[in-house]
């Protein structure tokens, strides 16, 4: 059984952008905010909301994604953003 792999990206309380992978985000969301699993990145910047998701087809493909959401420039992440609240 594959497991659906995401890519996401929370919005933290400073204003920046963190973009991850994950096959829970909801408990991912939860670890960012709440516990000492979260990203070294977040822990200091919490809460975070997740502003951004899509799926992906296997682990691989996701870290690929990950890889071109954080080599864009911040504008470029919030007009993705923007779309996918769009899309909701």
């Amino acid at each position: 059984m594959s497991k659906d792999w995401k890519v996401y990206i929370v919005e933290c309380s400073d204003g920046t952008y963190y973009t991850g992978i994950t096959t829970d985000t909801e408990r991912r969301i939860l670890e960012h905010n709440f516990s000492f699993k979260s990203a070294k990145y977040t822990r200091s910047r919490r809460p975070v909301k997740l502003v951004y998701e899509e799926e992906s087809q296997d682990r691989s493909a996701a870290s690929k994604r990950e890889y071109q959401i954080k080599k864009m420039k911040r504008k470029d992440k919030a007009i993705l953003i923007e779309n996918f609240k769009n899309e909701l």
